[in-house]
């Protein structure tokens, strides 16, 4: 899977902001090489996501980005949610004065949807045109990060290395932000995908060795054998670790940077609980949250999990980075 494009985040609070939206949509799928036909429909799901966040959210966000051979959408709002989750499912359910299309034709206009909705809580939907990616792996991984507020580029990032039953993912968080965060966290995931097989300890050291000529970076590598009933994690700086079953579990990471300074660089193990699901983000997401505050948010798919997180817990004072993992359905 490798390292995953960032994508444009874009500010939705009036509905003038479609045109934003649509360019954006449009300029990812030309870059994939989208079919024309499809192209054109994605004008479609720019104007209903964004109708829906300004008349019945007031105002959100929504993230454009590639996603393997496809295009990904992630819409995040702090409205007023809704009790029976997101009525999507058929076409003919139309938010107030739009177009018409209505709601269901996003999921009949993608490859894939998933959303979460709480009263008082606000939504979180999520959907790819041309790339359904089917949850054929043992483990579905999904990730966001946005830049701090002011800066084009965000100095953190993950990637994925997939091996039949077990998954490799890393989060990194380059010192400071701007450019120089930004490369130095594309250094790493760069120094990560180069890397030869490997565990946890193994390749920090190697991505460690490998961005000596950058600021240094904070990373976390998690191994996710379901085989085996294992997670090995190794952590250097400040990332976040939370192995979540029955109840959260805080993972260990070691103080130093990736880069520049380790005193150690060491794995823990862990036995994976019953329906495991791993959160791992930055210090651009407070650390006070509890996914027992989000009812059926852990059913839900991990981009949608990873929404919901970013959007409540994300700081906009730093770049924010937030990847989750779970056993596929």
């Amino acid at each position: 899977m490798g390292a995953m494009t960032p994508g444009v985040w874009i500010d939705v609070a009036e509905e003038s902001a479609v045109s934003a939206v649509r360019r954006a949509l449009t300029e990812e799928a030309v870059a994939v090489g989208l079919a024309e036909r499809r192209v054109a429909e994605l004008g479609i799901v720019a104007a209903e996501i964004v109708t829906n966040l300004c008349r019945h959210a007031g105002r959100g966000t929504v993230l454009v980005r590639r996603s393997g051979p496809g295009v990904e959408v992630v819409a995040l709002d702090s409205g007023p949610g809704m009790a029976d989750g997101v009525p999507y499912a058929a076409d003919g359910h139309s938010t107030a004065g739009t177009l018409g299309i209505g709601l269901g034709a996003l999921a009949r206009l993608s490859d894939w949807t998933d959303a979460y909705s709480r009263p008082g809580g606000g939504t979180v939907y999520a959907l790819r045109v041309g790339d359904a990616e089917p949850a054929q792996d043992a483990w579905r991984v999904a990730g966001l990060v946005r830049a701090m507020s002011g800066e084009s580029a965000s100095g953190d990032g993950f990637a994925v290395r997939r091996e039949g039953p077990r998954v490799t993912i890393m989060l990194c968080d380059g010192l400071g932000h701007g450019p120089l965060a930004a490369s130095a966290a594309n250094a790493a995931l760069r120094a990560f995908e180069d890397a030869p097989a490997g565990a946890p300890a193994d390749l920090l050291t190697h991505v460690h060795k490998e961005i000596t000529h950058t600021r240094g970076a904070a990373i976390a590598i998690a191994a996710l054998d379901l085989a085996a009933g294992t997670l090995h994690y190794a952590g250097l700086g400040n990332i976040a670790g939370v192995l979540v079953g029955d109840r959260q579990r805080g993972l260990v990471s070691l103080p130093g940077i990736a880069g520049h300074r380790a005193v150690a660089i060491r794995a823990y193990e862990y036995p994976l609980p019953p329906r495991p699901l791993l959160v791992m983000h930055t210090d651009g997401l407070s650390q006070r949250w509890d996914l027992a505050d989000y009812p059926g948010l852990a059913g839900r798919d991990p981009l949608v999990i990873a929404g919901a997180l970013l959007r409540d817990r994300g700081v906009r004072r730093d770049d924010a980075g937030v990847l989750v993992a779970k056993v596929a359905s």
